[in-house]
C-alpha cells in the first residue's frame, strides 16, 4: 500500500496511539484514549495503574452504543477548534484524583467509575457538550442547548434564549486556545461560567453547492474590524444564587485563561483588543470583585503562556511573561514578579503541578526543533532558579504528571511512533501501549540554522539520490505564528519524504514569526508581516542552496495551507524570480476577512491600517497584470466549502482577481470539507498537487 492510502486508512498513523493523557492528582491513575488498532478510528477510554504497571479498558464506544449516530453541532464545532478528527470518544474531564471521568457519546453523557471500571449513561434532557465532573467526583456539569446544567439531581443553573453560556466562543477557542466555558469551585457547589452574547457580531452564511437541498448554515462571525462577542463571567451558586464578575470589559473585551484550584479563588488573564495590554486579575468569589495581579504589556502583543495563571502552594500566582533586558530574549514564568525559569529558556506550556508543588513544563533551550519536560521549582527566596530536565534525548517531548508520577511522551528521529513512559518518583514503571501503524519511512532530514537571523531549517532528499544530480525544489511550509515545521520528530518528515522520493528536494523554513525561538524572534512581524515573511523563505532558501549545491534554484515550488497557503501565493506572486508555482490551500486572500484577535493582533485595525491591509491583501496583488507575461505563475487552489475558519470566499475571491487578471490557475473545491480536510481528503490530494507541480515544473 502506498503512503497516501496508508495515511488515510490509519488518520496520519494516529490510530492506536495514546493521546489525551491526565494524571490523577496522587499519582495512583493515568488516564487516556486509545482506538483498538492502527486502522480503527473509535477512541476509548483506559486507565493506566501505576502501581501494578497494568492498564485496563474502562470504557468501549461500542460496547456503549450501537448506533453513534450525529455529533450534536456544539460538539462538532468544539472537535474543529481543536483539530481533533478521530471518533467515539472525543474527550473526557476528570476529578483532581480521577475518580470520575464523564465524556459524550453522539450527544449522550456517560459516566465511569475509574476505581471501578463501571460505566452508566446518565440522562440528559438533550444532547451534552462539554460534561465535567465536579471536583468532588459527586456531580457532573454540561451544556445542553446552550444552557449550564448540572446533574444529581438534573437541574438548570444558567441559560436564556439567543446566549451561549458555558462555551468558549469561536474567538476564544481558536485563537487563545481557551476551549472551555465554565469551571467548578472546588468545593463543587458553585460554577464560574462565560455567558457569551453574539447579537452584534456579522452573520456568514455558508452552504455546500453540492448539497442544493440541504439549508444553508448561518455562523456568527466577527471579521477584522467587526464587533466582537460580549462575553461577561459569573458566579453561579447549584441554590441559585448569582454573583456577577467586575472587571471593564470594554478596555479588556478578550477573556483569555482562567483558573480555579483548592489553592485559591478564581484567576483571569484579560486583553485588550489589540493585545498589547493584558491584567491578570485575582476574583473574590463572594463578591465577584476583581484585585489586579500583575500586568502583561508588550509594544507589539502579549503572548500569555498556556497553563497561567495559577496559585502556588504558598499563595503566589504563577504567571508567563517575556524577559528582554540585560541581555536576556526568553519566554519565561514569574511568581509575584520573581524569575522561576532560567532566562536563556523558552516556555511552551506549564502542563500540570506536582505532589511536592514543582511544576511540569514543556520548553526549548537553544535548539527550537527539540522540545524537553522540565520539573521547575516554586521555592520563594531560593537563590538560585530550580529547573530539572527529564528528558534527554533528542526530540520533541510532551509532560503530563500528578503526585509523584509523570509520564512523558516522546517523539524523535529515531522512533517510529511517540513512546509514552509513566515514572513514579523518577523511575519507570511501565508504559502506555502504542497500537499504531508503523512510520513507512525513516526520513533523515539536514537540520540547520542559516542566515545571520539563525532561520530554522530542514532538507530532505529522495531515500536513493545519488549526490551531484540536481533536483526541483518543493519548499513545504506553513511559516505563520504559532506553529513549528522544523522539528527533530520523525512524523513530522513522513508526508515530506513521500514528496522526496517522488524526485524532489524539501525544503522547510521557519521564518521570523514562529515560535520556539526568541520572543524578539516572533514579534519581529508586527505590522510588516508580509515583507519579514516572504524576505525570510527567500533568503533561506539561497542560502540552504549554497550549502546543497544538489537545489535547483530554477525550479522551485511551494505549498502550503491556511497561513501556508497565503504564503505560497503570496510568493509567486510577489517573487515569481523565485518561484515557478504554487499550491494554494485554504489562503487568507483578504485579511479583512478573516478573524479580529488573530488579524489585528498582528495587522492592527483596518480602520487604522488601510495600507498595511492593501499591502497583505492577496486579492488586490493578483489583480495587477504581471510585468512580463512569464511571471504569471501557476496557482493550484483548494479549498474546504465548509470551512468556518478561513471561508470559501477566499479563494473565490482569490480566483476572480487571478482570472480577470489574466494568471494562469485551476481551482478544487472540497465539497463538505472544513479546515481540517479530514476523513482521507488531505490524502486524496496529494496525487493531484503533484500532477500540477510537475506539469508546471516541466518534469
Amino acid at each position: 500500500m502506498e503512503y497516501p492510502e496508508l495515511a488515510a486508512r490509519t488518520r496520519r498513523f494516529s490510530c492506536g496511539a495514546p493521546r489525551a493523557v491526565g494524571v490523577a492528582s496522587d499519582g495512583s491513575r493515568v488516564v487516556f484514549l486509545r482506538s483498538a488498532g492502527p486502522e480503527d478510528p473509535a477512541d476509548r477510554l483506559y486507565v493506566f495503574d501505576v502501581a501494578t504497571g497494568a492498564e485496563r479498558l474502562v470504557a468501549d464506544p461500542a460496547a456503549l452504543l450501537a448506533d453513534a449516530g450525529d455529533l450534536p453541532a456544539g460538539e462538532r464545532a468544539l472537535r474543529e477548534r481543536l483539530r481533533l478528527s478521530a471518533a467515539g470518544i472525543g474527550s473526557y474531564a476528570i476529578d483532581p484524583p480521577a475518580t470520575v471521568a464523564a465524556f459524550t457519546l453522539a450527544g449522550r453523557l456517560f459516566r465511569a467509575d475509574l476505581v471501578r471500571g463501571t460505566v452508566a449513561e446518565v440522562p440528559t434532557p438533550g444532547p451534552v457538550v462539554d460534561p465535567r465532573p465536579d471536583p468532588t467526583g459527586t456531580r457532573i456539569a454540561y451544556v445542553n442547548d446552550g444552557a449550564v446544567r448540572v446533574t444529581d439531581p438534573d437541574m438548570l443553573i444558567a441559560g436564556e434564549d439567543g446566549i451561549s453560556w458555558g462555551l468558549a466562543e469561536f474567538i476564544a477557542a481558536e485563537e487563545f486556545s481557551r476551549y472551555r466555558g465554565y469551571w467548578w469551585a472546588p468545593d463543587g457547589r458553585s460554577l464560574l461560567a462565560a455567558r457569551v452574547d453574539e447579537s452584534r457580531v456579522p452573520r456568514w452564511t455558508l452552504h455546500d453547492p453540492a448539497e442544493p437541498a440541504a439549508p444553508p448554515r448561518t455562523v456568527a462571525y466577527p471579521h477584522a474590524g467587526a464587533p466582537n462577542a460580549v462575553v461577561t463571567l459569573h458566579l453561579l451558586d447549584l441554590d441559585g444564587g448569582w454573583v456577577d464578575v467586575h472587571w471593564d470589559r470594554e478596555t479588556y473585551p478578550y477573556l483569555v485563561a482562567v483558573s480555579w484550584t483548592e489553592l485559591g479563588g478564581p484567576l483571569v488573564t484579560v486583553l485588550r483588543r489589540l493585545q498589547q495590554h493584558g491584567l491578570v486579575l485575582a476574583i473574590d468569589p463572594r463578591t465577584g470583585e476583581t484585585q489586579v495581579h500583575a500586568e502583561l504589556a508588550d509594544p507589539r502583543w502579549v503572548s500569555p503562556v498556556p497553563g497561567t495563571p495559577a496559585y502556588l502552594g504558598d499563595g503566589r500566582v504563577l504567571v508567563g511573561g517575556e524577559l528582554a533586558h540585560d541581555g536576556y530574549d526568553a519566554r519565561c514564568l514569574f511568581a509575584d514578579g520573581s524569575l522561576l525559569t532560567p532566562p536563556g529558556l523558552y516556555v511552551h506550556r506549564v502542563c500540570d503541578r506536582l505532589g511536592d508543588g514543582t511544576l511540569l513544563v514543556e520548553a526549548s533551550d537553544g535548539e527550537p526543533s527539540e522540545q524537553h519536560v522540565y520539573r521547575i521549582g516554586t521555592r520563594a527566596g531560593a537563590p538560585v532558579v530550580d529547573a530539572e530536565r527529564l528528558t534527554s534525548a533528542a526530540g520533541l517531548h510532551v509532560g503530563a504528571g500528578g503526585g509523584d508520577t509523570v509520564v512523558i511522551g516522546a517523539l524523535s528521529l529515531d522512533d517510529t511512533a511517540v513512546k509514552w513512559t509513566v515514572l513514579r518518583d523518577g523511575r519507570p514503571v511501565g508504559e502506555l501501549a502504542n497500537l499504531a501503524a508503523g512510520l513507512p519511512y525513516a526520513p533523515r532530514p539536514a537540520l540547520a540554522r542559516v542566515t545571520d537571523r539563525r532561520l530554522p531549517t530542514g532538507v530532505l532528499y529522495p531515500r536513493q539520490h545519488v549526490a551531484g544530480r540536481k533536483l526541483p525544489v518543493l519548499v513545504d511550509i506553513y511559516g505563520g505564528p504559532h506553529r513549528q515545521e522544523v522539528l527533530a520528530a520523525r512524523s513530522r518528515w513522513q508526508e515530506r519524504q513521500w514528496w522526496a522520493d517522488a524526485g524532489f528536494a524539501v525544503v522547510v523554513i521557519d521564518n521570523r514569526g514562529t515560535p520556539g525561538v526568541s520572543p524578539s524572534f516572533e514579534k519581529v512581524i508586527h505590522r510588516r508581516l508580509a515583507d519579514v515573511v516572504l524576505g525570510d523563505q527567500v533568503d533561506a532558501l539561497h542560502a540552504l542552496a549554497d550549502k546543497h549545491p544538489d537545489l535547483d534554484l530554477t525550479r522551485v515550488a511551494m505549498r502550503g495551507w491556511s497561513f501556508g497557503g497565503w504564503l505560497s501565493a503570496l510568493a509567486v506572486l510577489r517573487r515569481p524570480d523565485v518561484y515557478r508555482v504554487a499550491v494554494v490551500g485554504a489562503p487568507v486572500a483578504d485579511w479583512a476577512l478573516y478573524d479580529t484577535a488573530y488579524t489585528e493582533r498582528y495587522l492592527g485595525l483596518p480602520a487604522d491600517s488601510p495600507d498595511v491591509y492593501s499591502h497583505h491583501n492577496l486579492v488586490e496583488l493578483a489583480a495587477e497584470p504581471p510585468i512580463r507575461p512569464d511571471d504569471a505563475r501557476p496557482m493550484l487552489l483548494v479549498h474546504g466549502l465548509a470551512d468556518d475558519n478561513v471561508v470559501a470566499a477566499h479563494t473565490l475571491r482569490l480566483s476572480a482577481a487571478l482570472l480577470a487578471a489574466g494568471r494562469p490557475h485551476a481551482v478544487i473545491p472540497l465539497t463538505g470539507a472544513t479546515h481540517m480536510r479530514s476523513g482521507g481528503i488531505r490524502e486524496r490530494l496529494l496525487r493531484l498537487e503533484l500532477d500540477f507541480i510537475r506539469q508546471a515544473l516541466g518534469g
